[in-house]
């Protein structure tokens, strides 16, 4: 057995979670984001698999977690310089919610942050700056891809698919306050936007399908079905192959992906 690790959405439950490990004797690390990345995530925590085992067997994992993943070591170092505050602050602060493994990348992970700030009011602003992403008014949600990040921003959380760790993750958020609160602050300079630009391509929702052309989607391929699920005109589970059928092993890469690009999943099906 190998490592785990995990975060928090309040600093409190990261405490209650170290009191029960102190308690046990058991041994565990922590990954601080601070004071780079301090605005917008609480503490990771390390521990072996064998010691959340032991947690469990004693009863003493009843704290709030945001998910388990397998452990990696952060590619870059936290900055030691605290991050830049801002006078008029859209962002506020974010807190990572749900951290799972990115099902379509299992080397990756996925979360979604919830943030104390709105950003619906910035979106237009950002649409403007930001040529690369893609503005939905309806939802309102603005995507974009970073490398091979896929990040979705809603007014008030984001989603992150394929962020390589922890660390990875924080810095990709305090990047998007930065920019945020950067545009924000230079608002008056900018025109607003409302354009529908290109999504990302279709094909990282085709390559999630059974692509079997069976059409009980209604869409006569599943390139068709892919490409409308991109634009917002249905929802993922309108595969009956994948959410009823034999191709059920896809569901979770298929949702995976829909959070990842802010497009309709299950819950959200018609």
């Amino acid at each position: 057995m190998g490592k785990i690790a995990t975060t928090f959405p309040h600093s409190q439950e990261l405490a209650r979670a170290c009191a029960s490990l102190d308690g046990l004797g058991l041994r565990y690390e922590l990954i601080s984001p601070g004071p780079g990345y301090e605005l917008v995530g609480v503490a990771g925590l390390v521990l072996e698999e064998e010691a959340r085992m032991a947690l469990a067997a004693a009863g003493a994992d009843s704290f709030v977690c945001s998910g388990w993943v397998d452990h990696r070591p952060a590619r870059e170092a936290v900055p030691a310089e605290p991050p830049p505050r801002f006078a008029e602050d859209a962002f506020g602060t974010a807190r990572v919610m749900v951290l799972a493994p990115c099902v379509a990348d299992l080397a990756r992970i996925r979360i979604t942050a919830h943030l104390t700030g709105d950003l619906a009011a910035v979106f237009p602003y950002l649409n403007a700056d930001m040529r690369e992403g893609c503005y939905t008014a309806r939802g309102p949600t603005f995507t974009f891809t970073e490398r091979h990040r896929m990040i979705c921003l809603h007014p008030r959380r984001i989603t992150i698919a394929k962020a390589d760790e922890l660390v990875d993750a924080w810095r990709v958020l305090e990047t998007i306050r930065r920019r945020v609160n950067e545009v924000w602050a230079r608002r008056r300079e900018i025109e607003p936007s409302f354009e529908l630009r290109e999504r990302p391509p279709a094909m990282e929702i085709f390559k999630r399908l059974p692509r079997t052309n069976c059409r009980q989607c209604g869409e006569p391929t599943c390139l068709a079905f892919a490409a409308r699920l991109l634009k917002g005109q249905t929802s993922a589970a309108r595969c009956a192959p994948v959410f009823d059928g034999e191709h059920g092993h896809l569901k979770a890469a298929l949702l995976d992906i829909c959070a990842g690009l802010g497009v309709a999943g299950e819950e959200d099906g018609p």
